[in-house]
């Protein structure tokens, strides 16, 4: 349902610079060869391979140093016989020469030049279209633009690229009883946590997040709040208040307009909403903090993720053995924490497993994923495991 909900942006053109990161939309056919010209590939000195043939320390060839090409000079130079021209790396190879002589193996003159070694034709030569021939298919439309991938496209002129856009979410978390940190608390409240933890979640999928500040149990407060957030947003994530209590303000706000509330069969993170309202994805999450980025990880992450084309959609998973025994309550999927050995290819579950031990989640790399029918396992059971950041 959420899969469905979280609908991906139409392709936009972005410079270089900000498409870091993100899934081309179009093939790409390189618009000129790579390298664009003939050039060296040493610093040293462009001759005719046949000048210099049988050039060695005792027999050296001397020749006369017509020219100096660094690279990036760009009028077009002719190699006369029976001369060398000292040339940078990179430089265009002038017309006539066939191979590079290294400045290592010369004595690294500027008015002439003495050869100790030979070079056969083509010796250090870059030639035009080795690389990439013109209009060659360089990228492929679905494929994740990072460092290399720009590099090719900046080589081949890009100024910009289409891409598939991050799609914007807004994280917006509920209740009375929450203080920004940093203030002071008063009896009964609690710093808010939900927010940065969501947000963080969202930007490492893909996403862009912004996080929204506090709405009390108010339904009116949160139907303001809210009308002001999802002009140009594809999904508000809400956290807190789905439950069954008598506060409930984003269940009371948004029962009968669009958003299903349902419990699953899952712990931690039983109490669930999703739907659409004024057009934007509503996902509401849990207001306990475990519940709350369990949730993210079963529901949101991969639909983020599928919506804007990007690999890995699901988190890698793999088996291990416990390291000690576990409980799990009947008919319900439970997640719970661990930290996985690799070199045993064990996993010891950490904490209990209440939606509100938050620290064993902040010391977790993975969660153990326990099928709804299984109650106990033994010490040494295999388990499937997702793999967190």
């Amino acid at each position: 349902m959420v899969r469905q909900l979280v609908r991906p942006r139409d392709p936009v053109e972005v410079p270089l610079v900000d498409a870091a990161g993100l899934v081309l939309a179009s093939d790409v056919r390189a618009g000129l060869p790579l390298p664009q010209f003939d050039n060296s590939a040493m610093d040293g000195y462009a001759v005719r391979a046949a000048e210099i043939a049988g050039a060695s320390a005792l027999n050296p060839v001397v020749l006369p140093v017509a020219e100096d090409i660094p690279a990036g000079r760009v009028d077009e130079l002719v190699l006369r016989p029976g001369t060398a021209h000292r040339i940078m790396t990179g430089a265009a190879l002038p017309r006539g020469a066939d191979a590079i002589v290294p400045v290592e193996a010369t004595d690294a003159g500027t008015e002439k030049v003495t050869i100790r070694e030979s070079r056969e034709s083509g010796a250090h030569v870059r030639r035009a279209g080795e690389d990439v021939a013109e209009g060659e298919p360089v990228l492929r439309s679905g494929q994740q633009l990072g460092a290399a991938q720009l590099a090719l496209l900046a080589a081949l002129g890009h100024p910009r690229v289409p891409v598939f856009p991050p799609l914007r979410v807004v994280v917006l978390s509920t209740g009375s009883e929450l203080v920004e940190p940093g203030r002071p608390l008063r009896h009964g409240q609690i710093y808010e946590s939900n927010g940065i933890m969501l947000a963080t979640a969202v930007r490492a999928a893909g996403a862009r997040a912004e996080q929204a500040h506090l709405v009390t149990d108010d339904v009116g407060e949160f139907a303001e709040v809210f009308a002001e957030l999802v002009g140009d947003t594809d999904v508000v994530v809400t956290s807190g208040g789905v439950s069954a209590g008598a506060y409930e303000v984003v269940k009371d706000a948004f029962t009968g307009r669009g958003v299903d509330f349902v419990k699953v069969a899952m712990q931690p993170g039983m109490p669930q909403g999703a739907g659409t309202v004024d057009g934007a994805a509503v996902v509401a999450l849990p207001g306990n903090p475990v519940s709350s980025l369990v949730s993210f990880e079963v529901f949101l992450r991969p639909a983020l993720r599928a919506a804007m084309r990007l690999p890995r959609v699901q988190r890698p998973r793999l088996r291990a053995r416990l390291s000690e025994r576990l409980t799990s309550p009947a008919g319900r999927r439970q997640f719970r924490r661990g930290v996985l050995d690799r070199e045993n290819g064990t996993v010891r579950p950490i904490g209990p497993p209440g939606s509100h031990f938050l620290r064993y989640l902040a010391s977790a790399d993975c969660l153990l994923d326990l099928a709804e029918d299984v109650t106990a396992l033994a010490e040494g059971a295999d388990v499937e495991v997702w793999e967190l950041d």
